[in-house]
């Protein structure tokens, strides 16, 4: 066996580590029969699986996510990709592993921001499907110990029934998308700062500013959205860098989940379901941006 090591963050899911990467396993004599075996985060996960997608038109590979983040997101779903500069997976595929194996043991080195990290994505897993474990999560102590078994079974049987239904993402799928068009953009711009922000905190702050829009848009009550806003700011630092609205829009215009030019959302209608394709206004998308920031 022959271990490929990559640096740590967003920055190694590049063209250039990809590259560095196929001519390793190239000089190594990987064939079509080769078995590539993805041990680490979320990077890890989408970068490997991309790679052994793409390797001689595709080679087998296995997951073992490390991380919370990876263990209930990333390595569910079959989405493989990299990075295009600074805009997040532009480039990628869906393909499942052959297996993914997920222990707890992983967890107990995660210090508490990379364990926030992965629970943002817990929290939206249950405010899209289900808001009994949205409730379970808001009394889970994250700020002292990392969620046990049960719950993260519980988030990737969410995330599973949701996938299973629409593997590449044409329909229902879609609403696992709550919270990313502006939390990818804070994510895009963090990194364009050389200041990177970790993927659940910036999805934290989308999910705060589109539960604000979903009000507007689909009549998410004000009680439920107060509520969102509140847990969210209880347990996500504030965004650590000065931006601005515009900043922001040149990358939410520029996201893939648009429509011919038109802003595309995941919205919640209430606490636990969501819909997708939901057409908003730039002006509107802007003003709440304007109201996040000078309510920081």
């Amino acid at each position: 066996m022959e271990s490929l090591e990559v640096e740590a963050g967003e920055s190694s899911k590049s063209v250039e580590v990809l590259n560095q990467l196929w001519e390793a396993l190239s000089e190594l004599k990987a064939d079509r029969s080769s078995l590539l075996v993805n041990v680490g985060g979320g990077v890890i996960t989408d970068l490997g699986g991309f790679l052994a997608s793409t390797y001689m038109r595709g080679i087998d590979f296995i997951n073992f996510p490390t991380s919370l983040l990876a263990q209930v997101d990333a390595s569910v779903g079959g989405k493989t990709g990299i990075n295009l500069g600074h805009s997040k997976n532009r480039i990628g595929l869906f393909q499942e592993p052959l297996f993914t194996g997920i222990w707890n043991f992983f967890l107990e080195s995660l210090s508490q921001v990379e364990r926030l990290s992965g629970f943002a994505e817990m929290l939206k897993h249950g405010l899209v499907s289900d808001k009994n474990h949205w409730q379970e999560l808001c009394d889970f102590s994250v700020l002292s110990e990392h969620p046990n078994s049960a719950l993260i079974q519980k988030s990737v049987e969410i995330k599973s029934e949701i996938v299973k239904s629409d593997f590449r993402e044409l329909g229902l799928r879609k609403i696992l998308n709550f919270g990313h068009s502006i939390g990818h953009a804070y994510e895009s711009l963090s990194l364009e700062k050389d200041i990177p922000l970790p993927h659940g905190f910036a999805i934290a702050h989308g999910m705060m500013a589109e539960a604000i829009l979903s009000s507007k848009y689909l009549g998410l009550p004000e009680k439920d959205m107060n509520e969102i806003v509140f847990q969210m700011q209880s347990k996500f630092p504030e965004i650590p860098f000065d931006y601005e609205a515009d900043e922001l829009m040149d990358f939410i215009k520029g996201d893939k989940k648009n429509i011919e030019g038109k802003l595309n959302f995941s919205l919640l209608s209430s606490m636990g379901k969501a819909e997708f394709n939901v057409l908003v206004e730039e002006e509107d998308v802007i003003n709440v941006l304007q109201f996040m920031k000078s309510n920081a």
